[in-house]
């Protein structure tokens, strides 16, 4: 039975962190939600969590969900505010949506101290340096 579910591959979605100011200019970190595929995403929900061990105690954050109608083609959504706190832990994005009829599912991790300035990139779409996962 299991071999008969066929799981579509993610491809053209990606999830990032990036650093910018907040309403009032102070420096904050943004999950980012990307669209690159040439089609729109619907129904997309992203689950975000973050887990791990912190001097020898295992913590767990509270778990989040963001639901999106739609998002265009080749383009992006800010998901949560992130906390430099977390960013010692596994901080995971379940994300599902639809293209078409068909559903599609991945989970992306940021492992514990990943989102660091040495790990930058330019972010496409977004056009500001930060930390991509696809």
């Amino acid at each position: 039975m299991k071999k008969d579910i066929v799981l579509p591959k993610v491809e053209g979605v990606a999830m990032a962190v990036v650093r910018e100011e907040d309403e009032e200019g102070a420096p904050a970190w943004y999950v980012y939600l990307l669209n690159r595929k040439d089609v729109p995403i619907t129904n997309v929900l992203v689950s975000s969590r973050g887990y791990g061990q912190v001097k020898d105690e295992q913590v767990k954050t509270s778990e989040l969900r963001h639901f999106i109608q739609e998002l265009e083609p080749l383009s992006y959504a800010r998901i949560e505010r992130i906390m430099e706190d977390v960013f010692a832990l596994n901080n995971q994005y379940w994300l599902s949506f639809y293209v078409g009829s068909t559903i599609y599912d991945k989970k992306y991790i940021f492992l514990p101290e990943s989102i660091l300035e040495e790990h930058f990139t330019q972010v496409p779409l977004i056009e500001k340096r930060g930390v991509m996962i696809e």
